[in-house]
């Protein structure tokens, strides 16, 4: 009885904490997608991915430095990019190399023990710089000015959300269990799961830089971006396999709410759909004080759907051709995680071959 008790009471403040998690997420992210509903510029939506990234991470709320911190790290890619993009007008093959290597260290960043979140803006803010600045100066000027503007209000909302849904304080015999620190891979691990994340970024950033309309394939960038991250900070042998899974739900997700909204379009209907669906995903992101097993796998479910499902929703007042549009972008984040999955199982059955004859050689030497 006594043991029965003692369990009661240890699991009950991490069932707390995961429920203050997920309707924080609930009501950020909701709050968020509807304020870029109303604003209604390009590339809204990119306000709501923001929040939503840093609300489905188990971490306080981001103080002002840090908030500073998350816009520098956002602009160096971009001042990085703009300054490759001579290279890739003059001398195009220079510039790539400069761009894979780019590429490499955001992963290698991650896979040490960085702020995945910031690894992952880093790849998209290159990616977009260097795809959409070689071809309209113009555009690409837009769109920094709308993926700032995003950041400032997704942090804005992230606070909202905080203050509303503050941090359970974690009962003081828990607390070193609360705080553990999470366990930094090796070097040499870190080194082999950024280059497998940049042989899924880069052939993707390649075929943009030499496409013609790079512009209108933003989504697809920010797939593969948190795709790249996902390949590196998840280290099972069931990850190739998880990268279809998130988009499989990120995109079931994203159907039955377009379906959902044509059928009774709304506001206060897009903001129902949406905090339901964070709820959902985030009782599968949150496990006590951290993330679950399976937690980054259904964050980038949640990323799926926001990323098809929200331009959609901002396009849809502009004309008739918003459900074109919809399954036109589901189309293409498939194929990219298609992609993903056959270039993750690639370098894994060749990694994993070399790794066996060289433990082999290892095992004949010492014998």
């Amino acid at each position: 009885m006594t043991s029965n008790t003692h369990i009661d009471l240890a699991s009950s403040p991490k069932a707390a904490t995961a429920n203050r998690r997920i309707f924080r997420l609930a009501f950020g992210t909701s709050l968020s997608l509807v304020f870029s509903q109303i604003v209604n510029w390009d590339m809204s939506f990119i306000a709501a991915v923001f929040t939503m990234f840093l609300l489905a991470t188990p971490m306080p709320a981001p103080t002002l430095g840090k908030a500073i911190g998350l816009f520098v790290g956002l602009l160096l890619p971009i001042c990085l990019g703009i300054a490759v993009i001579p290279l890739l007008n003059g001398a195009r093959w220079a510039g790539i190399i400069i761009v894979a290597c780019a590429l490499y260290y955001s992963f290698y960043y991650s896979a040490k023990g960085g702020s995945a979140l910031i690894g992952t803006f880093f790849t998209f803010g290159l990616t977009m710089v260097v795809t959409v600045g070689s071809l309209s100066l113009d555009i690409l000027l837009m769109l920094i000015e709308d993926l700032a503007l995003g950041v400032v209000f997704g942090l804005v909302f992230v606070w909202i959300a905080y203050a509303v849904f503050p941090d359970l304080p974690p009962p003081p015999r828990l607390q070193p269990q609360a705080i553990a620190p999470a366990r930094k891979p090796n070097l040499p691990e870190a080194r082999r799961a950024a280059f497998r994340s940049m042989l899924i970024a880069f052939p993707v950033t390649l075929i943009l830089l030499f496409s013609s309309n790079s512009a209108a394939y933003i989504v697809v960038m920010m797939k593969v971006s948190a795709m790249g991250q996902q390949a590196t900070t998840d280290h099972s042998r069931a990850m190739g396999r998880s990268l279809l899974e998130s988009t499989f739900w990120g995109g079931l997700g994203a159907i039955l709410a377009w379906q959902w909204l044509s059928i009774w379009p709304n506001l206060t209907i897009y903001a129902l759909i949406i905090a339901i669906a964070a709820l959902l995903y985030g009782s599968r992101i949150y496990s006590g004080y951290g993330m679950s097993a399976k937690g980054n796998m259904w964050m980038n479910a949640f990323l799926t759907m926001i990323v098809v499902l929200a331009p959609a929703v901002i396009d849809s007042q502009g004309g008739s051709s918003a459900g074109a549009a919809f399954y036109s972008r589901l189309i293409l984040v498939s194929v990219a995680a298609v992609y993903g999955t056959v270039a993750v199982a690639v370098f894994n059955a060749f990694w994993m071959q070399g790794k066996k004859k060289k433990e082999g050689d290892t095992n004949n030497l010492t014998t």
